[in-house]
């Protein structure tokens, strides 16, 4: 039955009042635009709500636009893995298959030997391994971790336009935090490029996904872009990804980002490099490559050196508010506030340390 939508409002802020003060979320079931969602708001007003589903999706959608609402029993929960399998099998249709392995549920094109979710799997496992050994123990996913492999790269692209995601002819695969997803296409089928351009792409991304699921990052928290290209940048080299048999120092060296770095550095400011690092993402608008080699550096010598201090400014960084600002002088507060307000001195150890890299 369809009921002014005033009421969703009415009803949504109440119960969310309520059941945050008993550290529960309440779960709707609503349609929208077509579709019969399931899921806790996030936030809501009189132009906008933000449903976070439970396949592990945000929705966003005018309230007006929402009908048919009921509350559901109990508290906020993720579908199943059979449940959200059947799902993207009804959602991809004829053509794909869907594979899983832990905590993975991989779409991939029919008839192929699934090569993906075992992969997946383990690094989203090394990574797990890589923040244990450094004494944090991260939570676990609460969705279901799904990955999307199309066919053929023009697939991808549209599929990328259609979400207002990069899709230029360089992108082989992205995560994105609204969907929750890792989308890509099979390199090595379409273009007869062999398996590492495919592994490049699924380490990177399956980084990023493992980051925002597990909170080292806050998925609606927007965190500081050089943290999460750092940490997607920093698991591209085999001894982060794959530390248990790569233990040493040189194996953990991302070799082309730190030549990327070296290129940069002869041109890099040291008096305010890290400052403007960290308290504004315009760098990776202005010199792209620069600022991902920047962040792969400043997270690497972070990392290395003071690992505790590293791990307390991602706990911080992830412990924003959803849907905050974060302005550039509370960013640089928050960085000076762990590593010292010195920076002068914090770039000249970053200098020494990159210089003694072999």
């Amino acid at each position: 039955m369809t009921r002014p939508i005033f009421h969703l409002a009415l009803i949504i802020a109440t119960l969310l009042g309520a059941t945050r003060a008993q550290a529960a979320e309440p779960m709707f079931r609503l349609d929208v635009a077509g579709q019969t969602l399931e899921g806790t708001p996030l936030a809501l007003s009189d132009q906008n709500a933000l449903l976070l589903t439970r396949d592990g999706r945000l929705v966003e959608f005018a309230p007006n636009d929402a009908t048919n609402y009921s509350r559901l029993p109990g508290a906020f929960h993720s579908y199943s893995q059979a449940e959200i399998r059947g799902q993207l099998l009804r959602e991809f249709g004829q053509g794909f298959e869907v594979s899983g392995v832990g905590h993975y549920l991989v779409v991939h094109p029919a008839g192929k030997r699934d090569q993906w979710a075992p992969r997946f799997e383990e690094l989203f496992r090394s990574f797990v391994h890589y923040f244990s050994a450094r004494g944090w123990q991260i939570a676990d996913p609460r969705f279901p971790l799904i990955a999307v492999v199309y066919p053929r790269q023009i697939d991808f692209m549209i599929q990328a336009a259609r979400e207002g995601a990069p899709h230029s002819a360089g992108v082989l695969g992205y995560y994105s935090p609204t969907t929750n997803r890792i989308l890509m296409f099979d390199a090595s089928a379409d273009r007869g490029w062999d398996w590492a351009t495919n592994a490049s792409t699924i380490i990177h991304e399956a980084a990023h996904q493992s980051a925002f699921n597990t909170g080292v990052h806050a998925r609606f928290a927007d965190p500081p872009r050089w943290v999460v290209e750092g940490l997607g940048t920093m698991f591209e080299a085999r001894g982060v990804w794959q530390s248990r048999t790569n233990p040493n120092q040189a194996d953990r060296i991302n070799r082309g980002r730190f030549n990327a770095w070296l290129a940069y550095a002869k041109g890099r400011r040291p008096s305010d490099a890290i400052a403007q690092l960290v308290s504004s993402d315009r760098m990776f608008a202005a010199d792209t490559d620069g600022a991902y080699a920047e962040a792969w550096a400043l997270s690497f010598f972070l990392i290395e050196t003071t690992p505790k201090k590293y791990i307390e400014y991602l706990a911080k960084t992830a412990a924003r508010p959803d849907f905050a600002e974060y302005p550039g002088p509370q960013r640089l507060q928050d960085f000076t506030t762990v590593f010292g307000s010195d920076l002068t001195m914090l770039n000249a150890r970053m200098q020494r340390f990159m210089a003694g890299l072999k």
